[in-house]
């Protein structure tokens, strides 16, 4: 019996229908087979025991992962220090520290000390000056009397003075020189000569101690013998004589008094 399609409005409906499910397992066919296809591509390098496994095994290592409770961490060590090692770090550093306080200080005093000293140099230098300045450049050879004076005496030449004083009184050099000869001398017993720098030659004879030795430097005033009594003479006294340049006798008197220094 021959069949008859129905037709009209109803039947159009169906047809579409079916042509749209059609479709559309056509397409879940395809997206199946391209997914099947790259699971077997990267199936192909694990055993078929693995392509079962693996993904299970993934997929509840992921589940444990996600709903695990958050481990918490105990305590860690960041730096481990050696305090042994860190006081002697420090210790070295506070003694390098003092060690350049203690040198400062040292080379601060040190300095104070040479400013002091060159400033006691410097005081000493000053007084000393002074002391030069007002020290008398020329005095007279002995304290006493004037006994007897240059000149034609008991009918021979009389070459210098004579100052009278007791046995010991001191004899000075008259001005600042050096000691050219100390000892014995005809007629004069003991005497001194002093050679001064502008060349002139003072005497001084019949003292009873020399208290210089030849050779020394003395200054106007210094101490170079006492009067004695000693070679041709009538009493203590000192025999005094200026010899100038040449070794010519000049009058004390005058030579003396031309330096302030009266008899």
């Amino acid at each position: 019996m021959a069949r008859h399609r129905a037709k009209g409005p109803l039947v159009d409906v169906i047809t579409r229908v079916d042509l749209d499910r059609k479709k559309a397992v056509a397409v879940v066919v395809a997206a199946g087979a391209l997914a099947g296809a790259g699971f077997a591509q990267a199936a192909s390098t694990v055993s078929p025991v693995d392509r079962l496994i693996t993904p299970v095994a993934a997929t509840k290592n992921l589940a444990a992962a996600m709903t695990a409770p958050p481990q918490q961490q105990g305590p860690q060590t960041i730096h481990s220090v050696d305090t042994g090692s860190e006081a002697r770090k420090l210790l070295q550093a506070e003694q390098i520290q003092a060690q350049y306080h203690v040198a400062g200080a040292l080379k601060s005093a040190e300095g104070a000390y040479v400013k002091r000293q060159e400033a006691a140099k410097a005081e000493q230098a000053r007084i000393a000056a002074e002391e030069e300045a007002k020290r008398p450049k020329c005095v007279r050879p002995a304290q006493g009397s004037f006994t007897s004076g240059f000149g034609a005496r008991w009918g021979t030449s009389h070459n210098g003075v004579d100052i009278a004083n007791a046995i010991g009184t001191p004899i000075v050099s008259v001005m600042d020189g050096t000691v050219i000869e100390a000892g014995p001398a005809s007629g004069f017993g003991l005497w001194v000569r002093v050679q001064h720098a502008d060349g002139t030659i003072t005497v001084y004879g019949h003292m009873n101690t020399i208290d210089v030795p030849q050779g020394a430097k003395v200054k106007a005033g210094q101490q170079i013998a006492t009067i004695g009594n000693r070679g041709q003479s009538t009493g203590p006294h000192v025999h005094f004589e200026v010899w100038a340049g040449g070794g010519q006798k000049i009058n004390p008197v005058g030579w003396l008094a031309e330096r302030g220094v009266s008899l």
